[in-house]
């Protein structure tokens, strides 16, 4: 598959075929993964895929407090409450989007995405806002995995929701104390078609020339 294609053809997938995902095909989109870049190329990163329906179950159970907690903040579940007040197209996007966290472990496989901490180097930390910085050695990996289970023909969903229920999460995976939970990637064959390209923002409205504001395109 084309890399410009994926890019603009990678669509965070909710609804999935009961089909079994193959182990060789998870192996390769890891294959090709590692190849993101990392600070100091410390490659930090470490993966616990789970397949085991007791664990997807335990996962389930551990999403869905800050799954509910994030739909009260957001207005999700007010828009639940009441779909006919609101427009239609976001209803629909709450609506899947929570019956993907409802039913998480109907996913058939999960990707617990944690980062070695002594691999992180957060050169924000001292500023005052909420440090980012750290990430860049950790999500890159997670996006060259989103593409090339792409390749792959897989559908994919990012969050980082399970990130509160760190220790639980933790415990129940085995993840030693120096790994931190980075994201969460549910995978299998997507049951919708795949969309020919994505909505976004044009360029022109991100990106300038020189200064902040000055027009690029």
């Amino acid at each position: 598959m084309d890399l410009y294609d994926a890019m603009r053809g990678a669509p965070t997938s909710r609804l999935f075929k009961p089909d079994p995902v193959d182990r060789e095909v998870l192996v390769r989109a890891l294959d090709s993964a590692r190849f993101a870049p990392s600070g100091g190329n410390r490659q930090g990163w470490r993966v616990v895929v789970v397949q085991d329906a007791e664990r997807r179950r335990a996962l389930r159970d551990l999403y869905l407090p800050p799954w509910r907690a994030y739909m009260e903040q957001t207005g999700g579940a007010a828009i639940l409450a009441d779909p006919g007040g609101h427009d239609q197209r976001r209803v629909g996007m709450v609506r899947r989007a929570n019956e993907y966290a409802e039913g998480l472990d109907r996913v058939p496989v999960h990707l617990v995405v944690g980062v070695r901490l002594d691999d992180v180097l957060a050169t924000d930390a001292a500023l005052p806002r909420q440090s980012i910085v750290g990430g860049a050695s950790i999500y890159p990996f997670v996006q060259n995995l989103l593409l090339a289970l792409r390749a792959e023909g897989l559908g994919a969903a990012l969050t980082t929701l399970l990130v509160p229920a760190e220790e639980d999460v933790k415990r129940l995976l085995e993840i030693p104390d120096d790994v931190a939970l980075a994201a969460h990637v549910g995978v299998g064959h997507r049951a919708d078609p795949w969309p020919e390209r994505l909505a976004r923002r044009p360029v022109e409205e991100f990106a300038f020339l020189d200064r902040f504001g000055a027009p690029l395109v």
